[in-house]
C-alpha cells in the first residue's frame, strides 16, 4: 500500500465515523488531498477534484473540510492576508514561511529555534503545550 493509498484511507475512515457519505465527489476530494505534497485552499482543492469527477461543488468542499479538521486528519491554516490552507495533521511538526509577494508557502525546520523557544517558555515557568511559526519573507533584491 502507497502512502497516498493510505492517507485515502485514514481520510475516507474519518468521514464515516462522522457519518459522511461518500460519494465519488468527495472520494475525488479525498484523493487530491491525499496526493498534496503543498497547502492548497478549498479553490485549488475543487478545482484538482474536479478535474477526476466533474460536479464537485464549493460548499462540499469545505463542507468535507471543516469535518476532516474536525476529525483530526487534516490541519487548516490561516496565514495573513490568505484564504485557509489545508495540509495532513500526520505530517512532523514543522513551521511556515509565506512570501508575501507570491503566496508561496515554504515549510522547514529548526532545532535551534525549536530549543530556543522551549528554554523561553521554561525561564518564564512554563511548558510549550503547541506552537506555531509563521514568518512572512520577501526574496531579498540584489544590491545594485
Amino acid at each position: 500500500m502507497t502512502e497516498i493509498d493510505r492517507r485515502t484511507e485514514k481520510l475516507t475512515a474519518a468521514l464515516r465515523r462522522a457519518g459522511v457519505r461518500i460519494t465519488r465527489q468527495r472520494a475525488a476530494l479525498l484523493s487530491v488531498l491525499a496526493e498534496a505534497d503543498d497547502h492548497p485552499d478549498a479553490v485549488d482543492l475543487q478545482r484538482r477534484a474536479e478535474e477526476k469527477v466533474p460536479g464537485i461543488s464549493l460548499s462540499t468542499v469545505y463542507r468535507t473540510l471543516t469535518e476532516l479538521e474536525n476529525q483530526g486528519v487534516i490541519l487548516r491554516h490561516q496565514f495573513e492576508g490568505a484564504s485557509a490552507r489545508y495540509e495532513h495533521s500526520e505530517t512532523q511538526h514543522h513551521d511556515h514561511m509565506i512570501d508575501v509577494e507570491t503566496n508561496e508557502v515554504i515549510e522547514f525546520s529548526n532545532e535551534p529555534i525549536e530549543r530556543l523557544q522551549a528554554e523561553i517558555a521554561e525561564a518564564m515557568g512554563y511548558e510549550i503545550v503547541h506552537h506555531r511559526l509563521e514568518l512572512y519573507v520577501r526574496k531579498k533584491k540584489p544590491l545594485a
